[in-house]
Formats: C-alpha cells, sequence, structure tokens
C-alpha cells in the first residue's frame, strides 16, 4: 500500500478560516493593555464609584445604582465596539496587515466577520462581569426574560452604529489622527453623551440634541428597558439609522492600505 503524499495546495474552508481569523483577533485584543483598561478597567471603577455617585453628581430621582448600570453597560458597549476597533483598526491599516490579509484566501468580508466576532466575545465578558457586580452592588433591573431580549436588541444595535463609525474614522484617517479622534470621542461621550447621566438631567437643548446620538440614544434605551419601560422606538430608529448610514459610508469611504 502506497500513500499519497503529493501538495494538495489549495484554501482551507470558510468556517475554519473565520475560526483563526476570530481567534487571531480575540487574542491582539486581549493583549493590548489600554483597550483592556478601555473595556474593563475604567467601566468597572465607573461602576463602583457610581454607587455612590448621590455624592458626585445629581442623577436625579431613583437609586443612583439602578441608573448608573445601564449606562455603564452602555459605556463598555461604546468602548470596545468604537474605540477599541477604531485603533487597532487603524493601526492594523498603517502597518500594512490589512493589505496583506486582503491579499490571502481569506475574502475581505471574513476579516471584517473575524473583527465583529471577538467584538461580540468581549463584549458578553464584559457585559456578564459588569451586571454581575452591578447586582452584588444593589442593582434591582425590572422585568425578566423579555427585559434582556430588549437590552440585548439595543446592544446589538449599538454595536453596529458605534462598530460602523470606528470602521468609518480607521479607514480615512492616518493612524495617529485615529488614535486621537477615537480617545476624544470615548473621552466626549463619557463625559457629556448622555451614557451615564439621564438625558432628563440636561437642558432642554442639550437634551434634544443628545437624544439624535448614538450614545444618549443606547444610554437612554437601556435606562428606560431596565426600569420596565421598554426601549424607546425613537432610540431604536436613532441606532438604525446611524448604523446603517455609517455602514453605507464604510463601504464607500474604506481604504485597506
Amino acid at each position: 500500500m502506497t500513500l499519497d503524499l503529493s501538495p494538495r495546495p489549495g484554501a482551507a474552508p470558510y468556517p475554519a478560516m473565520l475560526r483563526s481569523q476570530a481567534v487571531m483577533e480575540l487574542r491582539l485584543l486581549s493583549r493590548n493593555g489600554e483597550q483592556m483598561l478601555l473595556a474593563l478597567v475604567i467601566p468597572l471603577l465607573l461602576l463602583v464609584l457610581g454607587a455612590k455617585s448621590d455624592r458626585i453628581v445629581d442623577l436625579g430621582p431613583g437609586r443612583p445604582i439602578d441608573i448608573i448600570t445601564p449606562g455603564i453597560l452602555a459605556l463598555a458597549v461604546l468602548s470596545t465596539s468604537f474605540t477599541s476597533l477604531a485603533i487597532a483598526t487603524g493601526f492594523e491599516r498603517r502597518y500594512g496587515v490589512l493589505k496583506r490579509l486582503g491579499a490571502s484566501p481569506l475574502p475581505r468580508w471574513g476579516l471584517l466577520v473575524g473583527k465583529i466576532a471577538a467584538i461580540v466575545v468581549v463584549e458578553i465578558v464584559q457585559l456578564t462581569l459588569l451586571s454581575v457586580v452591578g447586582l452584588l452592588l444593589g442593582w434591582q433591573p425590572a422585568g425578566g426574560v423579555i427585559v434582556v431580549v430588549e437590552a440585548l436588541a439595543l446592544v446589538v444595535l449599538g454595536t453596529a452604529a458605534f462598530g460602523s463609525l470606528g470602521l468609518l474614522i480607521a479607514g480615512t484617517l492616518r493612524a495617529e489622527a485615529t488614535l486621537a479622534v477615537a480617545n476624544l470621542v470615548y473621552v466626549f461621550l463619557l463625559v457629556g453623551g448622555g451614557l451615564l447621566v439621564p438625558l432628563s438631567r440636561y437642558p432642554d437643548q442639550a437634551r434634544h440634541l443628545l437624544e439624535l446620538l448614538p450614545s444618549g440614544a443606547l444610554g437612554q434605551g437601556l435606562r428606560d428597558t431596565f426600569a420596565g419601560l421598554g426601549p424607546d422606538p425613537f432610540s431604536l430608529i436613532v441606532l438604525t439609522v446611524w448604523a446603517v448610514c455609517a455602514g453605507l459610508l464604510v463601504s464607500r469611504t474604506f481604504t485597506w492600505e
């Protein structure tokens, strides 16, 4: 009996390529200390401080932990799907990583699927950990399974909106500019983007503007959902519009080198 040892060149099956790409993207994310700081440490720190936020900032009527926890979950989505994705993609583009991957058997849509899969895994870890810590600190979300489903719908739309915006920045600006813009936007939305503080605490003109931002829509949408009110349809519409419009711009403007 003879063995056929002749080479058989060819690409691996798509599922294997996508799985390998997702694992690689996840490893790259986990090895980046700055991104892990944004993704986990800062939201956790703010969550712990938020339990006593009545001594720091006026969040309005209600228990501070019930108001701040949904905002922290929204912040986690922002940090991973926007800031971390934009910075990582920007430097991969600068160093020619995207160009080389684009020439591999892995299709370009496969590269995006790998990035999305890694982001989803990180967000699952983030949201689970933050929810557990929030519950330990006394968070009492209203409702049952339906609330979880509504919250997941908001998170998916928020991830799509922020992820598209992150790719839009990373695919059009230089890496250094992407780093600066992504961090500035993160700080701006953290401080005054309607993520942590209810929109009702802002002046009327500012509130109307923040309702149109993905940060305000996601933060307020999660607060309303976990308060048992259900997501505001306007929040869902805002997030959907941002996701679709930014996604279309990415498809037209993103360059791989």
